[in-house]
């Protein structure tokens, strides 16, 4: 290596240990307080709504969104926020309608961020007929103090915990974000993930529960609904006290299905290196097949059809009267 090569790296190396040590006294000067290097301002805007409101429409980018009833009795949207990244507060036709509105010039997106933004919305009733909420990297907390005629949420990397519950259909997607269920009735519900968890308890669902994931897990407890179908590819499903009128359908790739204490009428199950075990509450006729894993089920010929194929997976199954 040349000495020119030689003196530039010593130089390179000197500098990131300097910048290294700065860093360090920084915080050390400023209590480990990261938010005094932010150059970002915020602003905290109140918008009170006076106007007769049905639906709840929000969009977002970055910020947390809170759906709460109002203790004081004031319906209003409290944003905090940068001042040319603000939020539009309107309503239309008992329509709430709340936007961010992106108005930093160029130089001004080149900031650092010490605090979170957020869009609170205080609600005075309880019943409305629907709530659409769209967001990325926010997260998104609904109380369970509403009930809707429809739930639609969609986030990117944001996590999503609803207690809302609704008349009619509840729709929940995430990509890497988790998401709650909790404590809720609904017509029907649609669950999905990419990466993230999916958690549901106590959820009373009269139509169809889909549960839907590609590495993440999921986690059923406390539910009941006509029939539960789910998807996905390496994560786990586990089921606690899960009760389908009709069916459960189940593909997973290398997830493990567990059940615990569950039943439904007909039950499929396809897995291809994953375990299937558990118990369930009534008997069944059980078709289990598997090319290489272990299978130890009861030997009935009554009850529902209960189908169970895995590739390398072990099946292990029993029936527990409740």
């Amino acid at each position: 290596m040349s000495k020119a090569k030689v003196i530039c790296l010593i130089v390179a190396a000197s500098l990131v240990v300097a910048g290294l040590v700065l860093t360090v006294l920084a915080l050390c000067l400023s209590g480990g307080n990261f938010g005094a290097f932010g150059t970002a301002t915020y602003v905290t805007e109140t918008h009170e709504i006076t106007e007769e409101i049905r639906r709840i429409s929000v969009t977002a980018d970055t910020s947390d969104i809170t759906i709460l009833l109002a203790e004081d009795g004031i319906c209003k949207v409290v944003c905090h926020e940068e001042p040319n990244l603000k939020h539009k507060v309107t309503v239309s036709d008992g329509t709430l309608t709340i936007q961010r509105v992106d108005e930093r010039k160029w130089y001004e997106h080149i900031s650092i961020g010490a605090e979170s933004l957020s869009v609170t919305v205080y609600l005075t009733e309880q019943t409305y007929e629907t709530l659409t909420v769209r967001n990325s990297t926010g997260d998104v907390t609904v109380s369970e103090d509403f009930t809707f005629d429809g739930v639609d949420i969609s986030v990117s990397t944001g996590d999503v915990k609803n207690s809302a519950s609704s008349a009619g259909a509840t729709s929940i997607k995430t990509n890497t974000g988790d998401i709650l269920l909790e404590n809720v009735t609904a017509g029907s519900v649609k669950l999905s993930v990419t990466t993230g968890r999916i958690t549901a308890r106590q959820v009373t669902c009269e139509g169809d529960l889909s549960v839907t994931v590609s590495t993440g897990k999921a986690e059923l407890t406390d539910v009941t609904c006509r029939s539960l179908t789910s998807g996905g590819s390496t994560g786990d499903l586990t089921l606690q006290n899960v009760i389908a009128a009709a069916a459960f359908s189940v593909t997973r790739d290398t997830g493990d299905v567990t059940f615990k204490g569950c039943d439904a009428t007909e039950i499929t199950v396809r897995t291809d290196t994953g375990d299937v075990s558990g118990t369930f509450l009534s008997d069944k006729i059980f078709f289990a097949t598997s090319d290489t894993g272990r299978i130890e089920v009861p030997h009935s010929t009554v009850g529902g059809a209960c189908k169970i194929t895995t590739d390398t997976g072990d099946i292990r199954l029993t029936v527990t009267a409740p």
